[in-house]
């Protein structure tokens, strides 16, 4: 007698493969937006870094004032155009542009505008808009404007 075989797996041997793959997925799925995360941060600081070392020069050139500036597109116009050492946007201006381009974009709100605040206050959370960067003229203070920024105490 001869007996009939199959090629086939069988339901065990299938079920078996299934929960193998669901607990490798369960383990690896969340070291993906982990790292999603610390590379949007690590974005984010290297931004910041580099428009408050772009701040200070224009301190530096512009007599020890930093920008002063009403609206997100005035902060913009100031650090992305030529100045004269009063601050005023001038095609003929001796400093600047300190960006070029546009303002970097905060990788938590793809947003490059600027909310424009006041007061002797540093700020410590998000200011509700949905601003990319908090701005303080006075004292030159620019801040991210995300809330994961100040949850993980940033500097």
């Amino acid at each position: 007698m001869r007996k009939n075989r199959r090629g086939a797996f069988t339901l065990i041997e299938v079920l078996i493969v299934v929960i193998i793959m669901a607990v490798l997925a369960a383990t690896i799925i969340p070291q993906f937006s982990t790292s999603t995360k610390d590379a949007k941060m690590s974005n984010l600081k290297f931004n910041l870094h580099t428009l408050r070392s772009q701040l200070e020069m224009y301190k530096e050139h512009h007599l020890g004032n930093y920008p002063v500036a009403a609206n997100s597109a005035d902060f913009k116009a100031k650090l992305t155009s030529k100045t004269d050492q009063s601050g005023t946007v001038s095609a003929t201006g001796a400093y600047g542009p300190y960006v070029t381009g546009d303002i970097p974009t905060n990788p938590f709100n793809n947003s490059a505008a600027t909310v424009i605040l006041s007061g002797d206050t540093e700020p410590t959370a998000a200011s509700g808009s949905a601003d990319g960067w908090q701005y303080n003229p006075s004292h030159g203070w620019l801040y991210p404007n995300n809330t994961e920024y100040f949850a993980s105490s940033g500097t």
